[in-house]
C-alpha cells in the first residue's frame, strides 16, 4: 500500500486530490550546518546503495517491484517490507524501505535513489536528526478511506469518474467515508522521504521530488 500511495501521488502531481491526502513537514530556513550535514548524508547514502544499480542484486536482497505489470511507471518502487519494519527503530543507509528507479532510453532500469521511512509518531526533531528539515521535507499519506476488511473487491468502485477508495479518492473525512461504508484512517503510514542521490549534486534536486511543495 505504501507503493500504491507514492505511485498514485506521483501520477497526480499537485492537484487538489493530492492535497487532501498528503501532509508535508513545515519548511525551515536552511543553515550552513544543515547543508554540511545533508551533503555528508548524501555521500553516505550514495555509497550504501550503489550496489543496487544492478536490479538483480536488489531482487536478491529482497526488494520487490511494486506493480510489476504496469510497464510505464514514472518512478519504479522496489520495496523491502522487512526493511520498512526495521526503519522504525534505526536509520541504516544500507537498508532503505524502497529503492527508486527510472527507465532509461535504452529500456533499462536506472537507480536514482531510495526512500526511507520513520514511524508516524515521530516528531519533527527526530525527523530532523535523520535528514535536516531546512534541506528536505518529509511527507506522509493521510485521510484515506479504505474498503472494510473482507471487501477487497470494492477497491475498483468509482463515482463521478473518481475512485471511491484510496489515494485517488476525493473522500478525506470520517463522515464521508462512513457514508460509503468505508474504513477511515487519519494517518495510514509513517513519514517518508525520497533521497534521489544519483540526481546530481544539487541538494534541491536530490531531496526534491513530486511530493515537494514550496510556499
Amino acid at each position: 500500500m505504501v507503493g500504491m500511495a507514492d505511485h498514485a501521488m506521483g501520477d497526480m502531481g499537485h492537484d487538489s486530490i493530492m492535497s487532501l491526502h498528503m501532509q508535508m513537514t513545515p519548511l525551515r530556513r536552511a543553515t550552513q550546518a544543515d547543508s554540511t550535514r545533508a551533503l555528508a548524508l548524501v555521500a553516505e547514502l550514495r555509497q550504501a546503495i550503489a550496489k543496487y544499480k544492478d536490479v538483480s542484486v536488489a531482487e536478491r536482497d529482497g526488494f520487490k517491484m511494486f506493480l510489476p505489470n504496469v510497464k510505464n511507471q514514472r518512478v519504479y518502487h522496489f520495496t523491502n517490507s522487512r526493511n520498512a519494519v526495521k526503519e522504525a527503530f534505526r536509520f541504516d543507509p544500507d537498508q532503505p524501505t524502497s529503492l527508486l528507479y527510472k527507465r532509461g532510453a535504452d529500456g533499462q532500469l536506472m537507480l536514482i535513489g531510495a526512500m526511507y521511512t520513520m514511524p508516524k509518531r515521530a516528531g519533527l526533531d527526530k525527523l530532523d536528526e535523520r535528514v535536516p528539515l531546512g534541506i528536505a521535507q518529509w511527507h506522509r499519506h493521510v485521510n484515506w478511506c479504505l474498503p472494510k476488511r473482507g471487501e477487497a473487491e470494492r477497491w475498483m468502485e468509482r463515482k463521478d469518474g473518481r475512485a471511491v477508495f484510496g489515494p485517488e479518492s476525493p473522500i478525506a473525512t470520517q463522515a464521508a467515508c462512513d457514508a460509503v461504508g468505508g474504513d477511515f484512517h487519519e494517518s495510514l503510514f509513517g513519514w517518508m522521504i525520497h533521497a534521489n542521490v544519483f540526481a546530481g549534486e544539487d541538494l534541491g534536486k536530490i531531496f526534491g521530488d513530486e511530493h515537494e511543495h514550496k510556499g
